[in-house]
């Protein structure tokens, strides 16, 4: 498989997944599925269009700079840094406090090697799988994850959950010849925090016995939904990555379906399984409901032209703009609609 393919496998991936999960975001399972209904499930947040999250947008710029900097840590991390402040001046909605408290500290000028907080949520993690399929050799992914990561949150399990996600997401351009369960097996070999290595061999127990992603999540105590610590979420992806790793649709589907945190979950399990399984896996009808501007699917396949020919950055493969003015009529407009569905919740059935 080409790596413009597994590249554009994960952005679109992660855009796709994104949409699908948006709507039942902060929801419990229960209450996702008598408000939303079972599968099959559409990218549908507002008259049958799906929209993307911050979830989509960090992975834009986590890719304009890898392309920018053709993978130099420095030069990324200060492409990175920028990037990240225009994002949090135009106005997002449903910034995780983490990364809030970040931008803010690099908005008054904190440098970035001192602006990340103490926290372990899911933030790196969701940014990370594209990190995983540009780098060339494992040491480059585990420097380029460090740096992307400590921007934001310092908590050592914020890095290890994004380091996982990125190495999953590298399996097949690798050329690893393992399984996504012995991927998992090995992995949790070299995770330092108890709390994740104990996650991650669960699910490795529970893989080898087909356990159903909504089995696993319940006995792990999160039968109400996925929250966004990092623990939670990462586990919770790659199980349904590696239950379903032929089926990029089955395995988004089951995401979103854990409830709780789903736009997070669903996104960096279709990261992972669209840069395993390449563009061509993602459901047409999924990319053809995704309304997504002003960095749409083509805006998309341009991002995947530059990031898979960084030996020079040209005219002809230079990275899209972010198009950050053409951003803030859109956040504004994502934000109507997201109180608009907030006010809907109040209402039945219960």
């Amino acid at each position: 498989m080409e790596k413009y393919e597994q590249i554009l496998g994960c952005l679109l991936g992660t855009a796709v997944a994104d949409a699908v999960g948006l709507k039942r975001e902060g929801l419990s399972k229960k209450r996702g599925r008598k408000l939303y209904g079972v599968p099959p499930l559409m990218p549908n947040l507002i008259l049958g269009r799906g929209f993307c999250s911050d979830d989509t947008e960090h992975t834009m710029m986590v890719g304009r700079a890898l392309a920018l900097s053709q993978g130099d840590p420095v030069a990324f991390e200060k492409i990175f840094v920028g990037e990240l402040k225009r994002w949090f001046v135009c106005l997002p909605a449903g910034v995780g406090l983490g990364t809030l408290r970040a931008c803010l500290k690099l908005l008054l000028g904190v440098s970035p090697q001192r602006s990340g907080v103490n926290s372990a949520g899911n933030g790196p993690a969701m940014r990370s799988a594209l990190l995983g399929i540009y780098a060339e050799t494992d040491p480059q992914v585990a420097q380029l994850v460090r740096v992307c990561t400590r921007v934001t949150h310092l908590d050592s399990r914020a890095e290890e959950g994004a380091l996982l996600v990125a190495q999953a997401s590298r399996l097949t351009s690798s050329g690893s010849a393992q399984a996504p369960v012995e991927f998992l097996q090995t992995s949790a070999l070299n995770i330092q925090d108890q709390g994740l290595k104990t996650a991650i061999q669960n699910a490795v127990e529970h893989l080898s016995r087909s356990t159903d992603p909504e089995t696993f999540a319940q006995e792990q105590g999160w039968s109400k939904g996925i929250s966004g610590f990092v623990n939670q979420t990462v586990p919770a992806a790659l199980y349904c990555w590696a239950y379903s790793p032929g089926d990029f649709r089955q395995a988004v589907e089951n995401a979103v379906m854990l409830g709780g945190d789903t736009d997070s979950v669903a996104a960096i399990t279709g990261a992972i399984s669209g840069a395993n399984l390449g563009a061509g896996a993602i459901p047409a009808e999924w990319l053809s409901h995704l309304a997504e501007w002003p960095r749409n699917q083509k805006w998309m396949e341009s991002l995947a032209v530059s990031l898979a020919e960084p030996q020079q950055i040209s005219e002809a493969v230079s990275p899209p703009g972010m198009r950050w003015l053409a951003t803030i009529p859109r956040n504004l407009a994502f934000a109507c609609v997201v109180i608009t569905l907030g006010f809907r919740r109040l209402l039945p059935p219960y």
